[in-house]
């Protein structure tokens, strides 16, 4: 999936690469220990290309409407909704990027750009409308109990009437299962305020990546036995993470949305590397790879090649993803 020129490794150097590698596996439960401990805080901002650069502002502007809002949590509805797509048409007739009903529409839809109409097909008009809903579901519930975010989700999910019912959200499996996939996808949106923890299960991902060292590369390829154990980029990296129990998506730019996104200096072993012919916009996303440590990755390149090691720092790396348990849960199954 990609066409970075390849790092052409020896028999020896391989030898000592794959040394390496083990000692990293080792190394990252250590670094993990150190980190663990580290405290974050302060206001939520978009990560770096996490919203299509057509939408950033507007959710930028319109994720601080209220309080009980954030960009990086509105940016998690829209994912969650449409996945960023305008376009977005439902079988029970939601419509646009923020896929609200007729109905809904009618009652909550707002002139976002001024042009003297309310556009539910047009971005401009949705996105200001979402968080509108948002604000005014979180002004329903402001006197109930608890934490105002997780009612005004809440409230989108069971209606707010239900959240004033029981003092809080519901007992409803749907809407906490709702309320727990936004809050858990807004730290994907969010442009980290602090360093981010490790994810528990890299080592044994890297483990299971480099035995497949030099497997030649299929496009589509998933490792089964039809594919005679071969991968393609996603295909490696999430067979790599359910390896260890964790169900990533299918393809990369899914992948991005997994976790929590650390920046190039604060990358360890086993996070999500990924590279972009579009820097501005995650979901142009084309290939990704699994960090190792010490500038590389291991991926699965091209048609042609093998499995094996590049380095990360190309003019098209896009950023990373630390993978998180709750946050692979947490995506979409389809966007």
């Amino acid at each position: 999936m990609t066409v970075r020129k390849a790092w052409i490794v020896g028999g020896a150097a391989l030898g000592a690469g794959l040394g390496f590698v083990m000692l990293l596996v080792v190394g990252v439960f250590v670094v993990a220990g150190n980190l663990a401990n580290e405290v974050g805080g302060g206001t939520k901002t978009l990560a770096k290309g996490a919203v299509p650069v057509a939408y950033r502002e507007l959710v930028q502007k319109w994720g601080n409407k209220c309080p009980a809002i954030n960009p990086a949590l509105l940016a998690a509805q829209l994912y969650q909704e449409s996945g960023f797509n305008p376009k977005a048409q439902s079988a029970a007739a939601a419509q646009g990027i923020a896929q609200f009903i007729p109905g809904t529409w009618a009652a909550h839809g707002v002139d976002g750009d001024g042009d003297g109409d309310k556009d539910v097909w047009d971005p401009k008009d949705a996105i200001p409308s979402a968080a509108e809903y948002d604000c005014s579901l979180a002004s329903y519930v402001r006197n109930v109990p608890g934490n105002l975010t997780e009612n005004m989700l809440a409230s989108y999910n069971a209606g707010a009437y239900a959240v004033i019912k029981y003092g809080g959200v519901p007992p409803y499996q749907e809407t906490r299962n709702y309320v727990k996939t936004i809050t858990t996808l807004e730290e994907s949106f969010a442009a980290p305020v602090s360093r981010v923890d490790p994810s528990e299960q890299a080592a044994g991902a890297i483990y299971y990546s480099q035995k497949k060292l030099g497997t030649p590369y299929l496009w589509g390829g998933n490792g089964t036995a039809a594919d005679d154990g071969r991968f393609d980029c996603s295909g490696l990296t999430k067979a790599a993470y359910e390896s260890v129990g964790i169900t990533l998506p299918r393809v990369a730019n899914d992948q991005y949305n997994a976790g929590p996104h650390p920046s190039r200096d604060e990358l360890l072993p086993g996070d999500l590397v990924f590279f972009s012919d579009d820097l501005g916009n995650s979901r142009a996303i084309r290939h990704v790879g699994i960090y190792v440590g010490g500038g590389y990755m291991i991926d699965a390149p091209r048609t042609g090649a093998v499995i094996r090691f590049d380095p990360i720092d190309t003019p098209d790396y896009f950023g990373a993803t630390r993978v998180t348990e709750d946050g692979a849960k947490a995506l979409p199954t389809t966007v």
